[in-house]
């Protein structure tokens, strides 16, 4: 599997997103504020992991087409990881 710039930038953006979580804490920030920021962190990281899956997935199906085999194991895969992410 190839992890693209733009999947290594989501986790960048991600990262620092927790940076400013902490940064939240030390400031001693009221408990809303930090728990708004860890909300929208685990949802990135969600959109982040679902991004990976479906690359993957898609990459995966075209190496199985090319072969002339059946995809239905790696979509399965998929749907499992998927699945353990929740």
């Amino acid at each position: 599997m190839e992890y693209t710039q733009e999947m290594k930038n989501r986790l960048k953006r991600i990262e620092g997103q927790v940076r400013g979580i902490l940064r939240l804490m030390e400031e001693e920030k009221d408990c809303k504020s930090v728990i708004t920021q860890m909300s929208a962190t685990k949802s990135a990281m969600d959109r982040a992991m679902a991004f990976v899956i479906a690359k993957n997935m898609q990459q995966c199906i075209l190496d199985q087409v090319e072969k002339g085999e059946d995809a239905d194991q790696v979509v399965e895969e998929a749907i499992q990881l998927l699945v353990k992410s929740r």
